[in-house]
């Protein structure tokens, strides 16, 4: 009975960790994909050594203690947006405007479900807007 309550309890351990471990992967492909951060915010703050949870523009919910808000504006930033945002399932926030974003948005926010707000505005993206944009109404 014990290995079996022991075996259950490290089930659902291992589900949390590999949850939040998916929304700082997430984020760390973001992190991968700027490429000018003049003022250190994510050099200096987004490490592996601290949570998620703590990191400078990520704000994480109290009940799951997953990723729901993503505010990044205006912090001067260059790169592109990674398809692994699509990863951030809980995320219902995403605030990255008065950057210099480019590139386009990738069909894997479609998958974002719980997103309400999503501001992008003055960066440099590309393309026309996704069919699936519309899903966000």
């Amino acid at each position: 009975m014990f290995a079996l309550l022991f075996a259950t309890f490290g089930v659902i351990l291992s589900a949390k960790y590999s949850n939040i471990t998916n929304d700082q992967s997430a984020l760390l492909a973001l992190k991968s994909h700027i490429i000018h951060d003049p003022h250190n915010f994510l050099v200096t703050n987004w490490s592996t050594s601290a949570s998620v949870c703590n990191w400078i523009g990520v704000t994480c919910g109290s009940k799951h203690q997953r990723v729901i808000a993503l505010n990044l504006s205006p912090m001067d930033l260059t790169g592109t947006i990674p398809y692994q945002l699509g990863n951030l399932s809980f995320l219902g926030w995403l605030d990255i405007h008065d950057n210099n974003f480019h590139g386009s948005i990738s069909i894997e926010f479609a998958d974002l479900h719980r997103l309400k707000y999503f501001h992008l505005g003055n960066n440099n993206f590309n393309g026309e807007i996704p069919l699936w944009f519309g899903s966000f109404a």
